[in-house]
């Protein structure tokens, strides 16, 4: 460990929150960085160098000051073939490291005997892992160091560093989301199922930006990143086996607010993978096996009741709850239900006690109706007013409303709106 002052910040959450001392980092010198970018690895063999290799395209005087951390991980229930792959990863790692000349690749044997991860746990304290270990080697002298998530089947491209270094040099928000573009599939079955799942997650992120959502951008752990300091105050990454981006990032935002960043694209891999119980692996593997009816879109009209709620309570930020939850069921019987479910006159009332001002307690609502409660009413409302629709019922209303025709296929829309949200 590098002989430096570590915040007390820091410290307090490593000694709280911290992954624990099971793990360690290999490969490392004692020294300091500007950053992390922080890369799980489950079986990732194959495609773990070739995102090493798009990293190493990077600027030289910018590599140097990243530490590059591979986190190997298995559950203690991995299969054969797993365990087999991610021995075969802690062995090739170090040829890897001077093939691509990255002299700050690192790594965690969170694998072997007596290091695995338990059966429940996955991506989220694999990263979990690596972001912890990787606090106590940045330099809090001059800048509040930047946490990168990558994944080991992404990659990455030469202006990434660069692009990252300027957006948080600049940007007054504690986190970062980075555009995305998932890569080609091999066979045509791939490529439709792939389209049609980026498709789905951008129409959300649409119908949310026309709801007036705070919570109107992409969730996709390979393509996000924070200041430390805002890593410890948000709690840190959580656990989760799926959604650990999702969650990890709503609370970012609570806490110091997110912004895109700009001059770089990350490109995730198309494949299917069943490694987890949702996310583009398994959607995409669904929609093989099963057809692309899998994979339904969300009703415009949900957009239409999560926007109407969001400016009733906006513009009735000083009323009480029970006028709150009369204005709720005009808007919509099924959202007055999930209000009652929730709690929500007992939050309200608490959030009017404890913010006077009307800016804070607008601040403070948006914090209630969260990225989560919001997709809770989204699915409610879906299981019992308004059934999932075709692609084409689900983003051809969407783009209509922010003055966009729709193409008639899949990939036409997907690219629409790849145009519309990564400019």
């Amino acid at each position: 460990m590098p002989d430096t002052a570590i915040p007390p910040n820091i410290t307090a959450y490593l000694k709280k929150r911290g992954a624990g001392s099971l793990w360690v980092i290999e490969g490392l010198s004692s020294r300091t960085f500007s950053g992390a970018v922080v890369i799980p690895s489950l079986a990732e063999s194959a495609t773990l160098p070739e995102t090493l290799e798009s990293l190493s395209h990077n600027p030289p005087e910018l590599l140097e000051r990243f530490l590059i951390l591979v986190v190997v991980n298995q559950r203690t229930d991995a299969s054969v073939e797993e365990k087999r792959d991610n021995m075969f990863t802690l062995s090739k790692l170090p040829f890897w490291k001077e093939l691509y000349r990255l002299h700050n690749l690192s790594w965690v044997d969170a694998a072997s005997v007596g290091k695995e991860l338990r059966v429940g746990d996955g991506v989220g304290l694999a990263r979990k892992i690596g972001l912890d270990l990787s606090l106590k080697f940045l330099d809090y002298g001059q800048r509040d160091p930047i946490l990168i998530c990558l994944d080991s089947d992404t990659l990455v491209q030469p202006n990434y560093l660069p692009s990252l270094s300027a957006h948080f040099s600049s940007s007054s928000a504690g986190g970062g989301i980075i555009p995305y573009c998932h890569r080609k599939a091999d066979e045509p079955a791939g490529q439709s199922a792939i389209d049609r799942y980026e498709l789905f997650l951008r129409a959300y992120v649409l119908g949310l930006q026309i709801a007036g959502s705070p919570y109107a951008f992409h969730t996709v752990g390979s393509a996000m990143a924070c200041r430390a300091s805002v890593y410890v105050s948000s709690g840190g990454m959580n656990r989760r086996l799926a959604g650990e981006d999702f969650y990890f990032l709503q609370q970012v935002f609570k806490t110091s607010g997110i912004e895109e960043v700009r001059g770089t694209l990350v490109s995730p891999s198309p494949r299917s993978s069943n490694r987890v119980p949702f996310g583009t692996g398994r959607s995409v593997g669904d929609m093989l096996k099963d057809g692309e009816s899998r994979l339904m879109f969300y009703h415009p009209s949900v957009y239409s009741i999560v926007g109407d709620w969001i400016e009733c309570a906006k513009k009735n930020i000083e009323e009480d709850a029970s006028s709150l939850l009369d204005k709720a069921e005009k808007i919509s019987p099924v959202l007055h239900g999930f209000l009652i479910q929730t709690r929500f006159s007992q939050s309200w009332e608490n959030l009017r006690n404890n913010n006077r001002d009307s800016k804070k307690m607008e601040i403070a609502f948006n914090c209630w109706f969260d990225a989560f409660r919001t997709m809770r009413l989204i699915h409610e409302l879906s299981d019992r007013v308004y059934p999932r629709v075709e692609a084409d019922k689900g983003v051809t209303p969407l783009l209509a409303i922010v003055g966009e025709s729709s193409p008639d296929d899949v990939a036409g829309q997907l690219e629409l709106l790849r145009k519309l949200q990564l400019n």
